[in-house]
């Protein structure tokens, strides 16, 4: 080591790198290990000692940014480290994180929870089926989007945000219980709707508080059982429902309706016990004329297969054959106009004027089916409420009911026991289609009639 000398103003400005060499110290006489290095050009403060016989150097640094007294001071306590056994830059290093955890836990204080419900989702993509990812979606939607259903043309109405979109808009750490207490009295949705975002969100912060990254911000117990049972609205079951003697009347308006592909859209909802969206998804590629059946895109298991019946099929066909040929000339035109060529539609229940190419809105025109029929309001999903009450009158087991319309098994037999082929499920699915039409009146071919003649002799 070379001479020690005290440094000064002056003997820092003056010293420098001679030529030749690539640095050069000027070691300082007051602080151990403390010393001016210079290079081509920069010079800097830095600090040397010796820790488990080995040498160790820390640059303090630029002599542009620090005094003489301050590196000098810094130099001290750098030989303060080493004396109590620890590496300078090991502590450095540890500091420097515990800053950079510090700061990326105050940005994550004040992000939206939004964006760790985002990360929740990407999480269980691979867990949850389309349609559990679409109602997780849906909850957390801004809105503001122009309706597709429900919606006259020229009206300018938007979709409402989600049940769980302003208050994902809090920091994750103020989502506790006053914050979820005021949200549930604020909540302007259904009660079904809230109910369904309250355990969502209960399980979204279950999920948070395992994950490193927001274990010290979620607050599980917010969603707690006394919250549910003190401000959670209450779910009032619908009821609304087809009875046998409205099915003549039903039928009867339904089947007038001027649109084929909506007449059989809602005859097929009711004959199959789907729902809504379930048959509004529909493909041709899941219809098998062959082995007459549908495979449906279902929420529960991903997809289940039933049978098609043999008047759902008649109208399959009816429909198949509107979808080969173009609607009319007009479409034609307009099509040619935008520089497109026609082509059928991928869609069963099709529609040339929705931007999806499928129909969106099949309500308006059922609603005015029933009001002109003089019944009771029934909703889309009544239909499907309707198959399975109707379903009792042929005395068809529960467990079959529910594997056509996509329930989950609901007894350790349906759930680990039950595995019924298709032909089982067509013989009671074709009995209870049978049964419907015949109390709508609706006379079926005699292939039709031998078949289930057939069948109800077997039953």
């Amino acid at each position: 080591m070379s001479k020690r000398v005290k440094l000064t103003a002056g003997r820092v400005r003056e010293f420098g790198c001679p030529e030749g060499k690539s640095q050069a110290f000027l070691w300082d006489s007051d602080a151990p290990g403390f010393a001016l290095r210079a290079t081509a050009g920069a010079k800097a403060f830095i600090f040397q000692g010796r820790l488990g016989g080995k040498s160790i150097r820390v640059t303090i640094g630029d002599v542009n940014a620090w005094t003489i007294d301050k590196a000098r001071e810094k130099a001290r306590n750098l030989q303060i480290i080493i004396d109590d056994g620890r590496d300078p830059r090991e502590v450095k290093a540890e500091a420097t994180a515990a800053d950079t955890a510090k700061r990326a836990r105050a940005i994550l204080d004040r992000a939206p929870a939004l964006d760790a419900w985002n990360d929740y989702l990407k999480a269980r993509t691979s867990k949850w089926s389309a349609r559990t990812l679409l109602d997780h979606q849906r909850l957390s939607d801004a809105g503001g989007k122009l309706k597709s259903r429900g919606r006259k043309k020229g009206e300018g109405d938007k979709t409402l945000s989600g049940p769980l979109y302003g208050l994902l808009q809090l920091p994750l750490v103020k989502i506790d219980r006053t914050a979820i207490t005021d949200w549930l009295r604020e909540q302007q949705h259904r009660p079904t709707v809230a109910r369904s975002a309250f355990v969502r969100l209960r399980a979204f912060l279950n999920w948070c508080s395992d994950r490193p990254e927001y274990k010290g911000q979620a607050k599980p117990d917010a969603c707690s059982t006394r919250v549910m049972r003190a401000e959670l609205p209450k779910a009032q079951a619908k009821d609304d429902c087809l009875q046998r003697e409205q099915l003549a009347l039903w039928f009867q308006y339904v089947r007038a309706i001027a649109n084929p592909v909506i007449s059989a859209y809602l005859q097929t909802a009711l004959l199959t016990g789907a729902r809504r969206e379930e048959v509004a998804e529909l493909q041709w590629t899941d219809i098998d004329f062959q082995w007459e059946s549908l495979t449906i895109r279902d929420k529960v298991e991903g997809t289940r297969t039933i049978p098609m019946t043999p008047y759902v099929k008649s109208l399959l066909l009816n429909l198949q054959r509107l979808n080969s040929m173009p609607s009319n000339v007009h479409h034609l035109d307009r099509l040619k106009e935008q520089g497109k060529t026609w082509k059928p539609s991928q869609w069963v229940f099709f529609s040339p004027t929705a931007a999806s190419g499928r129909i969106q809105e099949p309500r308006v025109a059922h609603n005015k089916a029933i009001q002109a029929a003089g019944l009771p309001h029934l909703t889309i999903h009544g239909l499907r409420r309707s198959f399975g009450t109707l379903a009792e009158w042929v005395e068809c087991p529960a467990g079959v009911v529910a594997q056509l319309q996509g329930h989950k098994p609901s007894a350790t037999a349906e759930k680990h026991y039950r595995r019924r082929p298709l032909d089982l499920l067509r013989m009671w699915h074709s009995k209870i289609e049978g049964w419907i039409l015949d109390q709508a009146g609706i006379e079926q071919n005699d292939k039709q009639s031998e078949k289930l003649k057939l069948i109800t002799s077997v039953l």
